[in-house]
């Protein structure tokens, strides 16, 4: 009989009843260190008191009035996100796919509009992974995910990262912009090079396209900059964001450049629950933290340190770990192992951690983890490799 809840799932056998910081506590009271943080998710950790106090007021004042009538608490968050990025305007709505889905919209309306409805394609690039609706699977390209959902969405054509010669013969007089993550986080922490994003921002600039960047696992101080495209010196003209923008609770964002937005007029895009008063208090409680003097200055540092304790699983390890890939906390262990082995083993000591393409594990803890709880988990991580390299001895 199928369970009440849709197989589309291979969860492990474990309910979270409550955590604290970067542990979860299990319903017969076990605790897990969270490397994993709901996949980049619970960006400030769980149970933290700015949070849960905003939350909780919030909801006693009201949840949801819809778009029909101004939001203050969504005016006051995209402020925010205006003066520390790139962007003059923010679409919100409720998941990384949903911004995805806006974020092509809106390269499309544009282009559209400035009289240009011949361009429509989005150039995407290969282990890209964007969402799961028909649109943005499309975008991910990954025949996995495609199988059974064909035809593919037309308009969207996929190259490799860094064949500038593929790059160039994509672009054609239908090319409307590109789609890329400035670090792939589902297909194995790939840290796309500034070279590369640089010559898509100068193809964009020189025949009138659009560069849109999905930060949805990278950014909002995932990194160590509150955005990853603010590592380099190039600006995307749209890009979105989810995961950990309001610490948990679902919520979804595209930020814009005014020659985009102005283009998204009335009645072109909605979200029924998008930017409601509930999120967006959460969203601003979030960047209550992110903004704090000094904070993504200990998440730049805190990556360090993790990169630097994985780095040494490798000398210690090297028949399970090969490679630590990634910048601040967005990080991965690439291993000769499949990525579910590791995962479980580190599970057995009680690590939680998120399989990723490619042989990795990715290790994403809340932004509020501290040195010594980076430690632990290196010390679990390498526990789980001497349980498994202990099983490959014993193996016939």
């Amino acid at each position: 009989m199928i369970s009440v809840l849709m197989p589309t799932y291979n969860r492990a056998d474990l309910a979270f009843t409550q955590g604290q910081g970067a542990w979860l506590i299990t319903e017969d009271g076990r605790r897990f260190l969270d490397f994993g943080a709901g996949i980049a998710t619970s960006s400030i950790g769980h149970n933290h008191p700015h949070l849960a106090k905003t939350i909780a007021e919030q909801a006693k004042l009201v949840l949801h009035t819809s778009n029909l009538y101004r939001i203050p608490q969504a005016e006051r968050l995209a402020e925010r996100l205006v003066e520390i990025s790139f962007a003059d305007s923010v679409f919100f709505c409720n998941s990384g796919a949903e911004a995805n889905e806006g974020l092509i919209k809106g390269i499309r309306r544009a282009q559209f509009k400035n009289g240009h409805p011949e361009r429509t394609d989005i150039i995407c690039f290969e282990n890209a992974f964007h969402g799961r609706t028909l649109a943005t699977l499309t975008a991910t390209g990954n025949p996995k995910y495609l199988e059974g959902f064909e035809p593919r969405l037309p308009g969207i054509k996929h190259i490799p990262v860094g064949d500038l010669e593929a790059l160039h013969n994509a672009v054609d007089e239908h090319t409307a912009g590109f789609l890329i993550e400035p670090i792939q986080g589902e297909s194995g922490i790939n840290v796309i090079p500034t070279d590369f994003l640089r010559e898509l921002r100068k193809i964009c600039d020189d025949k009138n396209l659009y560069l849109g960047f999905d930060e949805i696992q990278c950014g909002m101080g995932r990194t160590g900059k509150m955005f990853a495209y603010q590592w380099t010196d190039i600006e995307p003209d749209i890009m979105s964001l989810a995961k950990g923008i309001a610490g948990g609770v679902p919520m979804g964002a595209f930020l814009a450049k005014e020659s985009i937005a102005k283009h998204l007029t009335a009645g072109t895009h909605g979200s029924t629950f998008g930017g409601n008063p509930l999120a967006c208090a959460a969203g601003n409680a979030v960047l209550d933290i992110l903004l704090a003097p000094g904070f993504l200055d200990h998440i730049a540092k805190t990556g360090n340190y993790l990169k630097n304790a994985l780095q040494k699983l490798i000398e210690q390890y090297p028949s399970i770990y090969e490679e630590v890939k990634g910048k601040g906390l967005m990080l991965g262990i690439k291993g000769k192992l499949a990525p579910v082995e590791v995962q479980n083993a580190a599970l057995h000591q009680n690590l939680l951690t998120v399989a990723a393409g490619n042989n990795v594990v990715r290790i994403v803890p809340p932004l509020i983890v501290s040195e010594e709880e980076c430690q632990e988990g290196a010390n679990r991580l390498a526990k789980a490799a001497q349980q498994l390299q202990n099983s490959m001895e014993q193996s016939p």
